[in-house]
C-alpha cells in the first residue's frame, strides 16, 4: 500500500478498492486532508463538499463490501468544473453574477459519476464562464500551477489542472470549446480528453457555445482519462447535441501498441504558424522518434493556418456567448470582470451573416481535417507552444495575438487528447496532442497510452515552489480613433454602457474586425453551415 494515497491513479486505487486493500472512506480522507493542506496556496477549489464526500465514500464502502465493485470508477473521488450542476451546491461559473446561484438538480455527467458510485469531493475554480481568466477582478482569485506557483495553469478548466496534478484530487471534470481541457493538462502536466462532439451530454453545463462546447476529463494517466470518460460517455435524449452511438470499451486499445498505425505529423502548427519554444520543437522530435521505434509510420500532413481557424472559432465564440449571457450583459455589465468582457462583448456587434459564414467555414475546415483523417490514423502536433507562462504577466489581448495550437480540433469536433512528453530547462511540462477520428476515442487512447508507457514521465510529480506573484489584474488597452463608431454602433442595438466598458469594447473591436474579416468569402450556393452535420461513424448522430 502506497503511502502517499492521494497520489495513487485511479487504475490503481480502483485496483485497490476492489480486492479489499483500500477502503473509499480512507481514500477519500486522504483528499480531504490534502484539500486541506494545499487548497490555499493552490487556489485549485471553490467549494469543499468534505460532508458530502464522507457520506457519499461510507456508502460506496458499504455497497462494495456487500456486493463488489460495479465499476472501475466505484468509490473513486473526483472533483468537477464549477460550471457543471451539482443539486443544492453552488454553480458559480466564477463570476460575481452567479455566486449564490444553487442548481436543483445535477448535470448529467454529474448524475452518471453518482450512479456508478463516484465521491465527488468539490467545485473546481475555472475562468469566469469558461472563457474570463486569468482575472484578479471576480470574486475567487485564478487558480495556480502546482510546479511553479506564479506560472498558470491553464484555462479555462484551471482549477482542474491544479487539483489533479497537485493530488487534491484523482480525476476531474473539465470543459473543452477551444482547448480549456487540454491547455490545462499541458501546462500542469497531465492527460486531458476532449471527446468527439456529441460524446459526452452537455446538459446542465453553463455553457459559452452550443457549437463547440465539450465536456470530459483531466487524469495523471491515459488509463485513468479512459475508465473516467467510459462513465460520462452516452446518449442523452435531453441533450439535442448528444449523439446516439454506442459507447465502446475506451480501454480496448490499451495495450495494442502502434505497429503498422499512420501518424500525421501536423507540425507546421508550431513551427511555422506559430514559433514554438526550442524545448517543445525538440521534445515533439523526441517523441515522434519513439512513436517510429515503436512502429509507427509517421508522415508530415498540412492543414489550413491557426489563423484560419482561429477566425472561424473566434467568430463562433463571440457571437454564440454573447448570445447567452445577453440578458447579463445589457444589464450588469460591470459585474463582469474585465477578461470576460474583452472576448465576448464584441459579440454584440457581429453581424448574422458573418456569423453564418463563419459556421460554412467550420463545415469547411471539418471536411479538410477528417479527408486528412482518412489517410492516416490519427494526427500528431504540439499541445501549445511553450512551458506555462508566468500568470500575472499575462494580458487580456495575448489570447488574440496567439492562436491555441488546441483550436483545429474544436473546429474539426475531433476526440483529441494531450499528454506530457517531458519538461523545459526550469522544469515545466511539455504537452503532445493525438487528434483522432469521429467517435474513435479508443485509437487516440491506445496511441497516447503506447508512448506513455515507453517514457518515464509520470514519475514525477509536482513540488508546489512558491514564488512572489503580484496580486493584479490586466487592463484591456485605451480605445483608438474609432471609438465613437463603435460607442454608435453598441447604442444603434441598445447596448448601453458605462464608458469604462465602452472604451474596452473599441479597444478591442479592431481585433475583432480582422477576425471577421477573415471568415468572409463566397461560397456556392446552398453550401450548408457546420450546425447541420453527420459524422461517420456507422451509427447516425443527431447534432
Amino acid at each position: 500500500m502506497p503511502s502517499d494515497l492521494h497520489f495513487l491513479s485511479l487504475a490503481e486505487a480502483s485496483k485497490l478498492i476492489a480486492c479489499g486493500a483500500l477502503s473509499p472512506v480512507e481514500l477519500c480522507e486522504a483528499y480531504l486532508d490534502r484539500i486541506d493542506a494545499h487548497n490555499d496556496a493552490l487556489r485549485a477549489f471553490l467549494t469543499v463538499t468534505d460532508e458530502a464526500a464522507r457520506l457519499s465514500a461510507q456508502r460506496a464502502e458499504r455497497e462494495i463490501r456487500a456486493s463488489g465493485q460495479r465499476n472501475p470508477m466505484h468509490g473513486l473521488p473526483y472533483a468537477a468544473k464549477d460550471v457543471y450542476d451539482t443539486a443544492g451546491v453552488p454553480t458559480t461559473g466564477h463570476s460575481a453574477l452567479t455566486r449564490d446561484r444553487v442548481p436543483a438538480q445535477d448535470a448529467d455527467c454529474i448524475s452518471r459519476l453518482d450512479r456508478a458510485g463516484a465521491v465527488m469531493l468539490g467545485k473546481l475554480a475555472t475562468h469566469e464562464f469558461s472563457t474570463g481568466g486569468p482575472s484578479w477582478d471576480v470574486p475567487w482569485p485564478p487558480a495556480r500551477n502546482p510546479w511553479r506557483l506564479d506560472r498558470f495553469p491553464g484555462g479555462s478548466s484551471s482549477g482542474a489542472g491544479a487539483a489533479v496534478a497537485a493530488g487534491l484530487a484523482p480525476g476531474a471534470l473539465g470543459g473543452d470549446t477551444g482547448g480549456s481541457i487540454r491547455l490545462p493538462a499541458a501546462y500542469c502536466g497531465l492527460v486531458g480528453l476532449k471527446p468527439t462532439y456529441g460524446r459526452v451530454s452537455k446538459r446542465g453545463v453553463l455553457p459559452l457555445s452550443w457549437t463547440l462546447d465539450n465536456c470530459g476529463p483531466l487524469t495523471w494517466t491515459v488509463e485513468d482519462a479512459a475508465i473516467f470518460l467510459q462513465v460520462i460517455s452516452g446518449h442523452d435524449p435531453e441533450d439535442p447535441a448528444s449523439a446516439k452511438n454506442s459507447v465502446p470499451d475506451f480501454r480496448s486499445e490499451l495495450t495494442c501498441g502502434v505497429k503498422g498505425l499512420r501518424i500525421g505529423w501536423v507540425r507546421h502548427f508550431y513551427e511555422r504558424d506559430t514559433i514554438a519554444a526550442d524545448a517543445v520543437v525538440t521534445a515533439m522530435q523526441d517523441a515522434v522518434d519513439v512513436l517510429r521505434s515503436l512502429g509507427a509510420n509517421v508522415v508530415e500532413v498540412e492543414l489550413p493556418s491557426l489563423d484560419t481557424f482561429q477566425a472561424c472559432y473566434r467568430t463562433i465564440v463571440m457571437a454564440e456567448a454573447f448570445s447567452v449571457y445577453e440578458d447579463m450583459l445589457r444589464r450588469r455589465p460591470e459585474e463582469f470582470g474585465a477578461s470576460f468582457r474583452y472576448r465576448i462583448l464584441s459579440g454584440a456587434l457581429i453581424e448574422a451573416a458573418d456569423y453564418v459564414s463563419a459556421l460554412r467555414m467550420q463545415r469547411e475546415l471539418m471536411d479538410v481535417t477528417l479527408a486528412h483523417l482518412a489517410d492516416v490514423d490519427v494526427l500528431l502536433t504540439a499541445t501549445t507552444p511553450g512551458p506555462a507562462p508566468v500568470q500575472h504577466r499575462m494580458t487580456i489581448r495575448d489570447s488574440f495575438s496567439t492562436p491555441p495550437l488546441t483550436l483545429p480540433f474544436n473546429i474539426a469536433q475531433s476526440p483529441t487528447i494531450s499528454l506530457c512528453i517531458g519538461f523545459s530547462a526550469d522544469g515545466m511540462p511539455l504537452s503532445m496532442q493525438i487528434a483522432g477520428r469521429p467517435f474513435d476515442e479508443a485509437c487516440i487512447i491506445g496511441v497516447a497510452a503506447a508512448y506513455e508507457r515507453e517514457t518515464s514521465w509520470r514519475s514525477e510529480r509536482p513540488a508546489l515552489l512558491s514564488a512572489e506573484e503580484p496580486e493584479s489584474a490586466p487592463v484591456p488597452e485605451p480605445g483608438g480613433s474609432d471609438d465613437a463608431v463603435y460607442a454608435m454602433l453598441a447604442e444603434r442595438i441598445g447596448l448601453d454602457l458605462p464608458p469604462k466598458i465602452a472604451r474596452e469594447l473599441a479597444a478591442v473591436m479592431p481585433l475583432t474586425d480582422e477576425i471577421v474579416e477573415a471568415v468572409r468569402a463566397t461560397r456556392p450556393y446552398g453550401v450548408e453551415p457546420g450546425t447541420t452535420f453527420r459524422l461517420p461513424a456507422g451509427e447516425e448522430m443527431q447534432p
